[in-house]
């Protein structure tokens, strides 16, 4: 067994935007924790985090790295996550393996953008959130200001549990300690609110501390109350750092030790058995004698080591030679070798317990978001999904050399498995293969690690744009169908009703069939002949989504009915229902945030509205910078990266994130539907 217990697990995630310091700060942590002697940086490219070729050339994190911590009794397994939104996946795979969110923030930049979704997703998440205001040494930092707006974007719930002294130079605790000198407000004053903050969490402590004042708390008491607050997101500590100089930084560790939650102390993880609405929550205890219940929450795909699952323990201990299933496999593996990581560097260990996070390697089954267990007592239970973005960027893609299509699907699959919002998609009708992403530097960087990981080179091109098609009002449809051939035929006949759904609702299939019109053995013919025109459309080629389909009756057939009769039945029963039913064709809309210097404003709104954008108002950033925050149709934004950089000179930067389908304008329908050819054997 470790040299540590679950209760003295820390598990902590760095997360912020690009530029806060976050990999500089991993470094520091490190050094000051006694894993390393002498911390890199990212500009001699020697980090423990950035060990990628790739991140070394840019000079900014890809992958979430991990490395851990022993000191003062505490193992802390620690979390260095990319700052792009091009690299969200990897940052919110790394929120469901920690009990802790650190976001860190730039104190010259202020709050940017990822700031604000990275403690949205935290919260939401339940984790327990720390801020952590780096690079104080920063001239032109405002520290005091930057703590007003800290208060006034994410609540008064955020308070400083230390402040700035001595010029900068160093931090002074204002939990532990009473009083001190600051370089703004007072220790005294900010230690008040603070507990006061603490106490008003619990009544028992509140009384106490009424009667008593706080000489009458213990350390057990106000601790406990602590982890309370972090737990209801009543308190988000702020601490100072500069990872450059040092600052701040021994004293962060110390507050992670002392203040952050255990794996026993933190909101349980959310845990279900079975899936939609028969989905029941699933309470997994951190008892190292329990059944195995362990998810992997990254893959790597190392040409050296083979296949890596990296996965989090939530219950029992996994040992070396332990046999895990993976999900409701019924067959399991064998962990051969065990390991902790530290960067690129795998340590190999005997044993992992609750709340721990481990690693094995060459199991080709394992996949990201698996549940690995020892018992089928524990099948079919999986961690709450993360609300990962949808990734809406598109290339088509082809080999540059002939023969190694079969080589360039490898390569993809490999990728995907790693990266939860890269997402390959291949089109039969098209023979088209499509890669989505996060963002234009999202897929760049994936197809140059496949070029020199797996020696793949590409052609790229526009993908088509992922239209939808739906329905605007109920319709009846039939179809009967019937084939003589000599010998036994074929008859089905089914009539149906057509409703449309909510906007995202998907696509519901209901029986309503009486009296056995169509015998019950038949009806999942008629619900995949349905699912055929799902997925290859009715009016324009594109998949339909957002219907009830309620099939309420029919005729058979006792020797000439089979399956492949109500197949068919089915299929032209809903075209039927699907050409009365004012079919529309329905497009992405995503969230797009530019960033611009303040005077190109004019003209990025203007170029905005001429791509059928909705401006829904703007923020400002620190050095003269807006965001302009627009809705705009996908397919109006493929080539804004080109008219972009020509307005701003190269200065403008924009992201985007999928929010939702709307109706096209009727001249795109029509000529949607007027390029639709489909096959002859959909006629």
């Amino acid at each position: 067994m470790p040299n540590y217990t679950t209760s003295q697990i820390r598990n902590v995630a760095l997360a912020g935007h690009a530029g806060a310091g976050k990999t500089t700060l991993f470094e520091a942590l490190l050094q000051a924790g006694g894993t390393i002697q002498t911390a890199g940086t990212v500009e001699r490219g020697n980090t423990v985090s950035d060990f990628d070729p790739m991140e070394k050339a840019r000079g900014h994190s890809i992958n979430s790295t991990i490395a851990s911590i022993d000191h003062g009794g505490v193992h802390v397994n620690l979390i260095d996550t990319p700052g792009y939104p091009d690299f969200r996946g990897p940052t919110l795979s790394a929120l469901a393996a920690v009990e802790t969110c650190a976001v860190v923030v730039n104190a010259a930049a202020g709050i940017e953008h990822s700031t604000q979704r990275l403690m949205d997703y935290a919260k939401a998440r339940r984790l327990c959130r720390l801020l952590v205001v780096n690079r104080i040494d920063a001239e032109d930092a405002d520290l005091e200001a930057l703590v007003a707006r800290l208060r006034e974007t994410f609540g008064p719930e955020c308070l400083p549990i230390n402040l700035p002294a001595k010029g900068r130079s160093t931090v002074v605790d204002c939990f532990f300690r009473p009083d001190g000198e600051s370089d703004f407000g007072t220790v005294a004053e900010a230690h008040q609110r603070i507990i006061d903050q603490v106490v008003e969490i619990n009544e028992e402590v509140m009384g106490r501390y009424l009667d008593e004042g706080e000489a009458g708390l213990s350390g057990d008491e106000l601790h406990d109350a602590f982890e309370q607050c972090l737990r209801e997101g009543h308190l988000v500590p702020i601490c100072f750092v500069s990872a450059r100089t040092g600052a701040g930084v021994r004293e962060l560790l110390d507050l992670i030790e002392k203040l952050m939650p255990s794996p026993l102390e933190a909101n349980p993880p959310p845990f279900v058995r079975g899936s939609g609405a028969n989905a029941e929550p699933v309470q997994a205890r951190p008892d190292p004698d329990a059944h195995v219940i362990a998810d992997v929450f990254k893959i790597v795909n190392d040409p050296f080591v083979g296949k890596l699952g990296i996965f989090r323990i939530y219950q029992g201990t996994v040992r070396r030679d332990t046999q895990l299933f993976i999900d409701d496999g019924k067959k399991p593996f064998k962990v051969g070798h065990l390991f902790k990581l530290r960067g690129k560097d795998h340590v190999e260990i005997e044993d992992a317990i609750p709340g721990d996070i481990a690693a094995v390697a060459k199991v080709e089954e394992i996949h990201f978001d698996a549940i690995l267990h020892d018992s089928h007592d524990e099948d079919h239970i999986h961690l709450k999904p993360l609300d990962f973005p949808q990734p809406m960027f598109g290339l088509a893609v082809s080999p540059k050399h002939k023969g190694q299509e079969q080589k360039l699907a490898n390569a993809l699959a490999r990728l995907a498995e790693e990266d939860p919002c890269f997402r390959v998609e291949h089109h039969a009708e098209l023979n088209e293969t499509v890669i989505r992403g996060l963002g234009e530097l999202h897929l760049r960087v994936m197809l140059e690690r496949m070029a020199g990981r797996y020696g793949v080179e590409v052609d790229t091109r526009p993908p088509r744009i992922a239209y939808r098609e739906t329905v605007s009002a109920r319709a009846d449809g039939h179809h009967r169908h019937k084939k003589q051939t000599g010998g036994a035929g074929q008859f089905g006949e089914v009539f149906l009703r057509i409703e449309p759904l909510p906007r995202g609702a998907g696509f519901e299939f209901v029986d309503e069939v009486k009296g056995g019109t169509i015998p019950s053995q038949f009806i999942p013919a008629v619900e995949k002949g349905v699912r055929l025109v799902l997925e290859t459309g009715a009016i324009a080629g594109y998949p339909l989504q957002d219907v009830r389909v309620i099939v309420y009756d029919g005729k058979s057939h006792p020797v000439d009915s089979k399956e492949v009769a109500f197949i068919t039945a089915g299929k032209k029963a809903f075209l039927d229902a699907i050409a009365k039913a004012r079919p529309l064709v329905l497009e992405p809309i995503v969230n797009l945030d530019v960033a611009v210097p303040e005077q190109h404003v004019g003209d990025i709104t203007g170029g905005l509205a001429s791509r059928r954008a909705r401006i829904n108002g703007t923020d400002s950033l620190r050095g003269g910078e807006l965001v302009i925050k627009a809705q705009v149709p996908l397919a109006e934004i493929g080539d804004y990266a080109n008219e972009l950089k020509a307005i701003t000179a190269g200065r403008g930067r924009y992201t985007i994130e999928f929010s939702h389908y709307e109706p096209v304008p009727p001249n795109v329908q029509k000529q949607l539907v007027e390029a639709y050819k489909p096959r002859p054997e959909e006629e």
